[in-house]
């Protein structure tokens, strides 16, 4: 099993506050996460595929692979 991250830890990780990964998280516009009870965890190869996703060439185009 992958090593789990917590929210603050991953948003540590993402370099953005714990409620805005919160609020991607409810909009759906974030990394997938999982649930265990009321927590949620991260892995770092679905934050880093996120973030990979995340990148743009200008304002109105993803950038191209």
């Amino acid at each position: 099993m992958p090593e789990l991250l917590t929210a603050i830890e991953a948003a540590e990780f993402l370099n953005l506050s714990p409620i805005t990964l919160s609020h991607y998280r409810y909009q759906g516009r974030g990394p997938i996460y999982r649930k265990h009870g009321w927590r949620v965890y991260y892995t770092r190869a679905d934050l880093v595929d996120w973030s990979n996703r995340q990148r743009w060439a200008s304002t109105g185009e993803p950038l191209r692979s």
